[in-house]
């Protein structure tokens, strides 16, 4: 004879404790099978694990010890045989062509068509079953270790779970029923959907205010582009007044001259005539041999003639020169007049704000519309536009991408902002030699001999430009060798020692872009963040927006791509700064008017 402690417990797969038997002959742990209908006193229909006999009331528990026979005899427990189920959305009890199903079972673990759901409502059996509207994904709904519906929710460990989990698994946690914890977790979605649907009037009212201002700011752009149109087309028809008022003085000058002229003419070919006459006359008497004949006409001939027509000059420094001159000097006035106050028109709208951006909870901006716009592509655009607040035209047509800490939206870049700098020997580590008027600085790695300055870096391989720079906007390009940085820095940065207090962009008084031929980083205060990507350039720009809070960092060839742009408020003047590894020019760049 066998012990009953030989037997295993199919809920807790450990041999059996205090065993009992239910109705159906199946024998459990006493405090297994107890707490497995425990969780099932809400619904009132009790079952057994093994064959899914179900029981109505809950039967009484005795404990007992099994009647067992020898155990090469005894029969193997059947494995727990999940309910059937259905992956498909379509009915598990039609035969044939199964219809799609419109409910499903909790308690049956099964989906129902139509015609095959009625038992669940007109019977008393199915009363307390729970049916629901989803028809998919009804495997969620089993629990996969167990393959038995997910009742119960662990509120220790925050997951569905199912009676079998109770045993074994999630023994003494926190658990309750899936509708208990349904009931508290919707209070708190009812919460976040009041403030959803809150948040959303709010944005379907700043949709509508914002899609209003764009409308109002499009009619704007219409009205000034229709005027400026009107305006423009009337100072062309009065330029070609101006150019046929023009063409009509000197045509009638030439016409007057050509007149007079033609007097002249006239008149000397009238006197040309005359003397050749003359000259025949002459000739003949001279040729007679009737010497009476030659006496009798020689008082006559004999006189000189007098000019009938004054000698006549065309003035060499009258070709209409004066004319031209003064029409050159109206063009001049008229394109000065222009950019004068097409930079006033920039001026006054690169200064003023479409719109304003007001930071929310959490970080978030008030910003509906995002338009992207592109870095400029040509050195032609960089240096004669916008990068991002591009030209008037741009003002019109564009509304910005505002970062929550950086405003995309650059200052104008021109030519007129790029300024000339020059290296200062004073701030010169002893390693770097100056040529090219102090326009280039080369790391010799033998000493120079330098006199001591309090200026000097004498723990890192950098230097400084002499001229500060503050007020307003400055641009400048350098070419590189070999591993440098490049940035700006206060003059209050440290020179001495090999500390951070002393070393670009390690500091609060530094920004700076290291660059290698592996990459590039930012560098600020001891910050650093590598820039992944960006274009590998041999020719850096640099372009400081000292009153707008910005230093950006460009790599220049045949195109311009932004490559880190910091943001600060700065308060006190500003000094390119560098790092130098091999070698650094300073371009020479040209203004342009």
């Amino acid at each position: 004879m066998a012990d009953f402690r030989d037997y295993t417990c199919p809920l807790c797969a450990e041999a059996q404790r205090d065993p009992v038997t239910i109705p159906c002959g199946d024998t459990f742990c006493l405090d297994c099978i107890k707490i497995y209908w425990d969780h099932s006193d809400h619904l009132g229909v009790y079952s057994c694990p093994q064959c899914q006999a179900t029981f109505t009331p809950r039967p009484i528990l005795r404990r007992n010890v099994p009647n067992v026979g020898n155990r090469e005899h005894r029969q193997p427990l059947p494995e727990l045989t999940p309910f059937p189920y259905k992956r498909d959305a379509l009915c598990d009890f039609c035969t044939g062509r199964r219809n799609r199903a419109v409910k499903s079972c909790l308690m049956c673990l099964a989906y129902y068509c139509e015609t095959h759901i009625k038992p669940h409502y007109e019977s008393a059996t199915f009363k307390r079953h729970k049916l629901v509207d989803e028809t998919g994904h009804l495997d969620r709904k089993i629990c996969p270790q167990h393959e038995k519906g997910l009742e119960l929710f662990c509120r220790s460990d925050q997951m569905c779970i199912c009676v079998l989990c109770t045993v074994r698994e999630h023994r003494s946690h926190n658990i309750v029923s899936a509708d208990d914890e349904r009931t508290e977790k919707q209070k708190v979605l009812v919460v976040t959907q009041t403030e959803v649907q809150h948040v959303i009037q709010d944005r379907m009212k700043e949709l509508q205010e914002l899609k209003h201002n764009v409308d109002v700011l499009k009619g704007n752009a219409q009205r000034a582009q229709t005027d400026s149109d009107k305006i423009f087309t009337e100072m062309l028809q009065a330029v070609e007044r101006w150019h046929a008022e023009i063409i009509q003085l000197i045509q009638a000058n030439l016409q007057a001259s050509m007149a007079q002229a033609q007097g002249y003419i006239e008149r000397l070919e009238q006197e040309i005539m005359e003397l050749q006459k003359r000259d025949a006359e002459l000739r003949q008497i001279l040729e007679t041999e009737d010497n009476i004949h030659f006496l009798q006409n020689f008082p006559t001939l004999s006189v000189a003639p007098e000019p009938m027509v004054p000698k006549v000059l065309i003035n060499p420094e009258f070709s209409f020169s004066e004319i031209t001159k003064t029409v050159s000097d109206m063009k001049e006035h008229l394109d000065d007049i222009c950019k004068k106050e097409l930079g006033n028109i920039s001026k006054q709208v690169s200064d003023t704000s479409i719109y304003v951006l007001i930071p929310r909870s959490g970080g978030r901006l008030n910003a509906a519309l995002r338009v992207d716009i592109q870095e400029p592509k040509t050195r032609l655009d960089f240096l004669r536009c916008e990068s991002e607040l591009t030209s008037i035209t741009s003002h019109f047509l564009f509304i910005y991408i505002i970062h929550p800490f950086t405003e995309r939206a650059s200052p104008k870049i021109l030519f007129t902002d790029s300024c000339k700098l020059t290296f200062d020997l004073n701030t010169a580590f002893k390693e770097l030699a100056l040529s090219d008027g102090n326009r280039r600085v080369i790391r010799k790695r033998t000493t120079q001999y330098y006199p001591d300055h309090p200026e000097r870096f004498d723990g890192f391989c950098q230097i400084l430009c002499r001229e500060p720079l503050s007020g307003r906007r400055h641009y400048w390009e350098v070419e590189w060798n070999g591993e440098f940085s490049i940035g700006v820095a206060y003059k209050s940065i440290s020179r001495k020692g090999k500390n951070s207090n002393s070393l670009l962009g390690y500091n609060d008084k530094s920004w700076s872009l290291l660059c290698s031929d592996s990459g590039y980083s930012a560098w600020h205060n001891k910050m650093d963040k590598d820039l992944p990507g960006a274009v590998h350039a041999s020719r850096i720009g640099v372009y400081l927006d000292y009153s707008g809070g910005s230093v950006s960092f460009y790599a220049v060839s045949e195109t311009i791509e932004l490559i880190h742009r910091f943001k600060a408020t700065f308060s006190e003047p500003l000094y390119a700064g560098f790092g130098v590894g091999s070698s650094v020019t300073l371009c020479v760049m040209e203004k342009k008017q």
